[in-house]
């Protein structure tokens, strides 16, 4: 057979090698026209942002840092935080006092998460150890962990300020009505439990009021919207009065200090004798009316005093485990060695971090 007729190919130069100077001039040939290339480069810039966008999407179902670090949004909705700074400061206080061996799942940040999860959305375990790949067992264990973490390492955040703190710093509100003289508002608030076992514990929890077995906390604020004092919990059947006498709270009063409380808190005579006076509502009881000057000096403390009930609210809506309309009994008892119970340190931990917040009370 003979070779192909080549003359591009052919041996002319004797010594056996090819000549390829007709190649010389030659271009790379493609059947791609440019429109079909810009094309290409299209389709693939697409689906690298497609990659990324799923790689977004996979983060917000995490629960580690970097998630968190990259999402403020996630981090308001899944912590009640103002923003990833504050979560952070937060985390670095308590991370050197956070386990993790080796053998661990969840690092110390996805440890802290998921307690502030179920603080914030009131999760069961069960369903926290669904969203983490762990067990129940271990969800557990790590919530009794960092809850009493939390606690040690937060609670100074509630605290009592120095009186000329809260002078310089008064809303306006308050000193056209009182001067700057207010010290606290006063409030009580529920947590609905399970149904004790115990007769006696049936008994001291009972609120015939909310026809239901409650906790009640104690709550100060100050005029500036923070809790600056949070009690133990008291079973339902305590009245407010006797909460606020037994609590400690009226230690912190200095003479010539004013409470603003709820018509509850008929605690005059108390809090006189620490040189101090409470305001609160006059009562129409045993008359058919109040008086001109008592309608005013009412309605000037109610609508100051108002300001414990929004605190009330932010940090029950923030913290939805406060709605729990049914509170595990256990939580109320104190553990051997222990001053507090686990509910005692989870009203604390509420409290701090809903101070973290921007306050609900105008300065103005």
């Amino acid at each position: 057979m003979q070779p192909a007729d080549n003359p591009q190919s052919e041996d002319i130069s004797g010594n056996g090698t090819l000549d390829y100077q007709g190649y010389a001039d030659a271009g790379c040939q493609t059947e791609l026209t440019m429109d079909d290339i810009e094309k290409m480069e299209d389709v693939l810039r697409q689906n690298t942002t497609e990659l990324g966008d799923l790689r977004t999407k996979a983060l917000d179902t995490q629960f580690n840092q970097e998630s968190f670090e990259k999402n403020e949004e996630k981090t308001k909705f899944y912590t009640g935080l103002p923003n990833f700074l504050v979560l952070i400061q937060m985390f670095e206080l308590c991370e050197p006092y956070i386990t993790c061996g080796p053998m661990s799942v969840l690092s110390k940040f996805e440890q802290l998460v998921l307690v502030l999860l179920r603080l914030r959305l009131n999760l069961p375990l069960k369903d926290l150890a669904f969203r983490f790949k762990i067990s129940v067992p271990t969800a557990s264990r790590v919530w009794h962990k960092i809850i009493d973490i939390l606690h040690a390492r937060l609670e100074f955040q509630i605290e009592w300020p120095e009186r000329h703190v809260l002078q310089a710093t008064m809303p306006m509100g308050f000193r056209q009505s009182f001067g700057r003289r207010v010290a606290v508002i006063i409030d009580c608030f529920e947590v609905f439990i399970e149904r004790p076992s115990n007769l006696l514990a049936q008994a001291q929890t009972w609120s015939n009021y909310k026809h239901h077995h409650i906790v009640k906390f104690l709550i100060g604020i100050a005029p500036q919207g923070y809790v600056t004092y949070i009690s133990c919990a008291w079973g339902g059947r305590v009245s407010d009065k006797q909460i606020t006498i037994e609590s400690g709270l009226l230690k912190n009063l200095l003479p010539g200090d004013v409470v603003l409380a709820d018509r509850g808190f008929n605690i005059g005579d108390i809090v006189g004798f620490y040189c101090a006076s409470v305001q609160i509502p006059a009562f129409t009881k045993g008359r058919k009316q109040l008086s001109a000057y008592e309608v005013a000096e009412t309605r000037k403390i109610a609508n100051l005093r108002i300001h414990v009930e929004r605190v009330i609210g932010l940090v029950r809506r923030k913290y939805q485990i406060l709605q729990s309309r049914a509170m595990p009994i256990e939580n109320m008892a104190t553990k051997s060695g222990e001053a507090l119970a686990l509910m005692d340190k989870i009203g604390v931990i509420c409290c701090v971090l809903s101070n973290l917040s921007e306050s609900v009370v105008p300065l103005e």
